[in-house]
């Protein structure tokens, strides 16, 4: 066994590199500020009652202009400042909203949900109501995205159900089900959604559980750059030297009752970010563990479907391929994919498995470990930190000690340090957070928001490609 701290990866801007979107953003610009045809403008659609309207009117006003970063802090860095949004810098975008793009919600409306016994109804009806509002924006005005604006007495309706204990994981569990119905339910108009709560966006000094105003601008402005752009903010520094690589995610999800067999699904990354969501075949569970797997056929059909996808879309082949999946591969899987890939002539190919484990380090100071720490236990097999100190924080910014990683790399033609450092800069592309250290490889990160949402996305309906209606 060895340790090892990987270094930190680095993000590609506008006009350089940098370890951290905000300070990349701030400093660089976004990395498609670059491209002579990119719109400068993105134009919001708004639904929510009169009230909460004005409340995002205001928001957004504040995020123009620009939010100081939390005050005596002693890290800077990690509590930095927003500097707004216009098309001189920064985002190089101006925000556009008008009384033309806004549906507002009639507060008879909203009051009669409120009313309904059952919270699996309320929560229908609730989804119905603002469904009507975006579909008429979709269908009748130019706009890039929709802000949807959630009532705090509507979601506080919405996640508590009666007789139940008011737990924060019973309101966790149950808000999703409003959010992924709700992003389901609109997937067919095409236009992405951001969802928001009246208390997120006041523009007072927030609660000691709530980020700082400047972090949730930084958040908030980010994932609507690139719902609203279909591109990115950053990217991964691009190796020259590198064979020209296809990242891909699979994950499981069970159907809305539970009883039907699991679904498999891929997300198709390339080294710049840019991803294809795909639905697989449903598949089977194994009788011991419970576990879904692939049969061969199953996994060939599956890859060949997402390679197909990546051809299409930067029209050649990759010269390599990764599939991270997070659960162990099987030899039914493996079979089915090195099948697709000998196929192809792509010779070069590393299946990895990132899963959880309960091996952790301790430092002598009982300080947790350094973001990007590996512990190898063979040459195949290791635990890697992705959550831990941040040297460009100067702290670890998280609440809970943090869990690792088990990698596992199975029919690999890389070494498990350089699997692991692409592993590490993967968790920096995720566009709903802008904190540099995401826990999970986007391919991963992605599987999940996806399985959450495609189980209410009908099989008939084709489900978009786009991650942007997943986030």
């Amino acid at each position: 066994m060895k340790i090892k701290i990987l270094k930190e990866p680095m993000l590609e801007f506008g006009n350089g590199a940098h370890i951290c979107p905000r300070t990349g953003i701030e400093t660089l610009g976004v990395y498609d500020k670059r491209d002579e045809l990119r719109r400068s403008e993105l134009r919001i659609g708004i639904v929510g009652r009169g009230e909460g309207v004005d409340l995002l009117d205001e928001w957004l006003d504040k995020c123009k202009r620009g939010i100081v970063g939390k005050e005596e802090t002693k890290f800077p860095n990690l509590f930095r400042g927003f500097g707004g949004v216009d098309e001189y810098h920064g985002f190089y975008t101006k925000i556009l909203s008008s009384p033309q793009y806004t549906r507002t919600l009639q507060k008879s409306e909203i009051n009669n949900i409120s009313k309904i016994t059952a919270r699996e109804d309320r929560v229908v009806k609730c989804v119905e109501l603002y469904y009507e509002q975006i579909r008429f924006l979709s269908e009748n005005r130019s706009i890039d995205v929709i802000v949807c604006v959630v009532p705090n007495d509507i979601f506080d309706s919405l996640t508590k159900a009666t007789g139940d204990k008011d737990t924060e994981s019973l309101e966790a569990y149950l808000e999703h089900n409003f959010r992924r119905l709700l992003k389901a339910r609109c997937m067919h108009l095409g236009i992405p959604l951001q969802l928001v709560r009246e208390k997120t966006i006041l523009s007072v000094k927030p609660s000691i559980d709530q980020q700082d105003l400047a972090t949730k601008a930084w958040n908030f402005c980010t994932a609507l750059y690139y719902k609203g752009n279909r591109t990115v903010p950053w990217r991964l520094v691009e190796d020259k030297f590198k064979p020209k690589t296809c990242y891909i995610g699979i994950g499981f999800y069970k159907s809305r009752d539970g009883e039907t067999v699991s679904t498999s699904l891929a997300q198709v990354f390339d080294e710049f970010g840019h991803g294809v969501i795909l639905r697989g075949a449903p598949v089977s569970l194994d009788k011991r563990d419970k576990r879904p797997y692939m049969d061969e056929s199953q996994a060939y059909e599956l890859l060949d479907s997402a390679l197909a996808e990546y051809e299409k879309a930067l029209m050649q082949k990759p010269a390599r391929v990764v599939i991270h999946k997070s659960s162990r591969f099987r030899p039914t899987e493996v079979s089915g994919f090195s099948r697709v890939l000998d196929a192809k002539g792509i010779r070069t190919k590393d299946l990895v498995s990132i899963t959880s484990t309960d091996i952790r380090l301790f430092s002598d100071k009982n300080y947790p470990p350094t973001r990007g720490t590996l512990l190898s236990l063979s040459e195949t097999q290791g635990v890697l930190y992705t959550k831990g100190i941040v040297d460009f924080y100067k702290t670890y910014p998280g609440m809970y000690i943090p869990s690792p990683l088990r990698v596992e790399a199975f029919e690999s033609d890389s070494s498990l340090e350089d699997l692991c450092k692409e592993i590490l800069g993967l968790t920096k592309m995720n566009w709903n957070n802008t904190q540099l250290d995401g826990r999970l490889p986007i391919t991963l990160e992605c599987a999940n928001k996806v399985g959450d949402i495609m189980k209410y996305v009908d099989t008939s309906e084709k489900p978009q490609v786009s991650y942007s209606f997943y986030m």
